[in-house]
């Protein structure tokens, strides 16, 4: 149902945005580039910052030592002078680790990427290849072994606070980008936002 009206609220949309011309063809793909600019621009950033990720699992792991350090004098989150303590020799150590394997893995993708596009064959890429995997994978170890001290250091109910806290943030921004794919007119995008609001 959600969907149904969703699609229909954008059809209207559309219709209102040009009742006589309907919105067809190239003009209806005008208006979407021209609407979705700032999402556009935003798709490339993630894209690139994917590209230079020096993880095995792009996404879907949380980034916790982010939130932490967002709310770190928040009295609603209140973490102690220990957790403090804890937390930024935990921080220290998890981005030395990731720091040094990062320029590594970027530089070795763009080697690989190279010597393919120059037409170097499969067969003689698949060394540099199973290297890369093998220092993603231990990318990934620091931030799982992250993931799993910062849970150790906080209580429950301050993991909870993260969790809630991101999910509000994950909302906005999901429904700024419905938004901006809505309408366009009038330099807003649907739903009263701004153009580029949701970044």
């Amino acid at each position: 149902m959600k969907k149904i009206a969703l699609v229909s609220i954008a059809a209207f949309s559309m219709l209102l945005a040009a009742p006589n011309a309907g919105m067809m063809g190239s003009q209806a793909q005008g208006a979407h580039m021209k609407c979705g600019g700032g999402n556009m621009q935003m798709k490339k950033k993630m894209m690139r910052r994917k590209m230079n990720s020096p993880f095995l699992i792009k996404h879907g792991l949380p980034h916790l030592t982010k939130n932490v350090m967002r709310n770190w004098d928040n009295p609603a989150f209140a973490l102690t002078p220990e957790q403090k303590e804890k937390l930024t020799a935990l921080r220290k150590e998890t981005m030395g680790s990731v720091m040094k394997l990062k320029p590594e893995v970027a530089a070795l993708k763009k080697e690989i990427v190279q010597a393919s596009t120059s037409g170097t064959k499969a067969a003689a890429l698949k060394e540099k290849v199973t290297k890369l995997a093998s220092m993603e994978a231990e990318a990934t170890m620091v931030h799982l072994n992250c993931i799993e001290k910062t849970k150790e250091i906080l209580s429950k109910d301050q993991i909870l606070f993260l969790l809630a806290n991101k999910n509000k943030k994950h909302g906005m921004r999901k429904m700024g980008h419905k938004g901006m794919k809505m309408k366009c007119g009038g330099g807003k995008c649907g739903m009263g936002m701004k153009q580029g609001a949701a970044k």
